[in-house]
């Protein structure tokens, strides 16, 4: 009789390896881990949604992953010949941010830049979101773009196949994948 409640309670204290550990590691240290095993190399993408908006996306993209230190990830992304963008991935005590951090040619900040969110969940190791954190709020009221308040970008990653990117929200979804099958 006492064996199986032993049993019983030692099950409702482990936590489901589906939702908070991989392999024993909370999941955005493993996705995490999943990045940085990516660094120094560069991947092939596609618009993979079909907003008529994004229609700038349509050219050839190039992911670069590089800058990776323990806690941060820098990926400049190419579309076409502009390379404006790098989207920015960092550990913290609380969990992972994404910011994205736009540059004009001459390498100065753009006005609408460093805009990202901190994850509010833990996600999954293949997957992480990251609401619109309070400094992007401001930033689109201040920029009055007030439909991105409700931003959510994903990271999707599974190894060796694919690397997505999304933005969400009501009424929008945009969506770049990348091959990690082919690595330039």
């Amino acid at each position: 009789m006492l064996l199986p409640l032993l049993a019983a309670a030692l099950a409702a204290a482990s936590p489901p390896t589906d939702v908070r550990t991989v392999d024993g590691a909370n999941p955005q240290d493993a996705f995490f881990a999943r990045l940085t095993a990516l660094c120094g190399r560069s991947f092939q993408g596609r618009l993979a949604s079909d907003d008529p908006a994004d229609a700038a996306f349509r050219a050839p993209a190039t992911l670069q992953v590089r800058d990776c230190t323990a806690d941060t990830v820098r990926m400049p992304l190419q579309v076409g010949q502009d390379r404006s963008r790098t989207w920015v991935v960092t550990r913290t005590a609380q969990g992972l941010t994404l910011k994205h951090d736009h540059r004009h040619a001459d390498g100065s900040e753009d006005v609408l830049s460093q805009y990202g969110g901190s994850t509010a969940q833990p996600g999954s190791a293949e997957r992480q979101d990251f609401p619109a954190d309070a400094f992007s709020r401001a930033l689109f009221e201040r920029q009055s773009i007030p439909a991105s308040m409700a931003n959510v970008w994903s990271l999707q990653l599974r190894p060796g196949q694919l690397l997505a990117y999304e933005l969400n929200r009501p009424g929008r979804r945009f969506r770049l994948e990348f091959d990690l099958s082919r690595p330039d």
